[in-house]
């Protein structure tokens, strides 16, 4: 795993709580299930589940230093071609990482073969994250150091030296103890739970700290991370490149015994994904859904909510405060406002409504 050092930054001003985060993450998942039938299937969806896909193998390979950009994983994923000129492992891991990923998203959906009835994660599969994440690298480019006996999918007999902060790994003879003990805390997890991002947070970073293999530790975690969360019906968290360094904070601090900051982290990475993919394939023109997920590149979350706030957008206010429309009626609205700007350039009188002038085509 990367250095993970640095002191975590409190939040800034004005943003929800920890809390409030959770709720919301817990009724807009809720909502997910009893109105939208739960996550699709991949076959069912594949646009959702690929546009993640992409993401996920991207951002994550990215955070251990990988310099492909977007397109190239997506060309590399979608077609097997290698566009660009970077070292032949970058490939490699971006290809290994795509293939674990793939195998995650269906075997959360529909498990098969190394999953346990009744059990949230079996270490089998964990093994077999790591073995296809690892693999295809491992063949041109193996660690110096390993093993026969060290190969992916195979725990590691290397001891692992101290992180720059403090942190120690399992000593290697202990790793198969600590791995059983880690799996029934992960098997325990209630996705009821309101706190249940930061209990996610604290599995994750156990993970971390037993470090069970030689290397890409940092990937499988991830991969497994997803794993749990689409196997309880949440969508994929996927970590972004340009917050490296604040998920590295996160889990200084939940090494310390505060996992609040990184399960508030997952949370918005679970409700990102479930605005930015899910809900906006998977609503009908006619579903209410959050604001965030009808916002576009041309109009923002906040142009919408501006414009309900007013009356011009139809929607809806929820107990939990928060409105809702959807796809039929901002395009209504967004119809309405082409009208009216049209209108007026060509020189029809119109009286504006107050505040009309805020920007809400953005």
């Amino acid at each position: 795993m990367t250095d993970r050092s640095e002191a975590i930054r409190r939040p800034g001003p004005g943003r929800p709580s920890h809390s409030e985060v959770y709720e919301r993450l817990q009724i807009q998942v809720n909502e997910l299930r009893k109105n939208l039938g739960g996550l699709p299937l991949p076959e069912e969806a594949s646009d959702i589940w690929k546009g993640m896909w992409y993401e996920e193998a991207h951002h994550s390979t990215a955070l251990e230093g990988n310099t492909l950009v977007l397109k190239q994983v997506e060309r590399l994923l979608a077609e097997g071609r290698a566009v660009g000129n970077k070292e032949l492992n970058e490939y490699l891991e971006v290809r290994g990482y795509g293939d674990a990923a793939e195998w995650v998203y269906a075997q959360a959906v529909r498990p098969v073969g190394l999953s346990r009835h009744k059990q949230i994660v079996t270490l089998a599969e964990v093994r077999e994250i790591h073995r296809a994440a690892l693999s295809p690298v491992w063949e041109v480019a193996p660690h110096p150091n390993a093993t026969r006996a060290e190969r992916p999918g195979n725990y590691r007999e290397h001891e692992i030296h101290p992180f720059p902060e403090g942190m120690t790994p399992v000593s290697s003879p202990l790793i198969g103890a600590e791995m059983t003990a880690w799996a029934q805390q992960v098997n325990a997890l209630d996705p009821a739970e309101l706190h249940f991002p930061d209990d996610l947070a604290s599995v994750h970073c156990r993970f971390e700290q037993i470090h069970p293999f030689l290397d890409g530790n940092g990937r499988t975690g991830r991969l497994v991370l997803n794993l749990v969360l689409v196997r309880l019906g949440f969508p994929p968290a996927i970590i972004y490149k340009r917050d490296r360094d604040r998920y590295l904070r996160a889990l200084r601090r939940a090494d310390d015994g505060v996992p609040g900051p990184l399960g508030a982290m997952l949370a918005r990475a679970v409700l990102d994904s479930l605005y930015r993919f899910v809900l906006p394939a998977v609503a009908g023109p006619a579903r209410l859904v959050p604001l965030e997920a009808l916002a576009t590149g041309d109009t923002s979350e906040v142009a919408l909510r501006a414009a309900a706030n007013r009356g011009r957008l139809q929607a809806t206010r929820g107990g939990d405060g928060r409105w809702r429309s959807s796809r039929r009626w901002v395009d209504e609205y967004l119809e309405s406002r082409y009208r009216r700007v049209s209108h007026s350039r060509a020189g029809v009188e119109e009286t504006p409504s107050p505040g009309d002038e805020d920007g809400s085509m953005v």
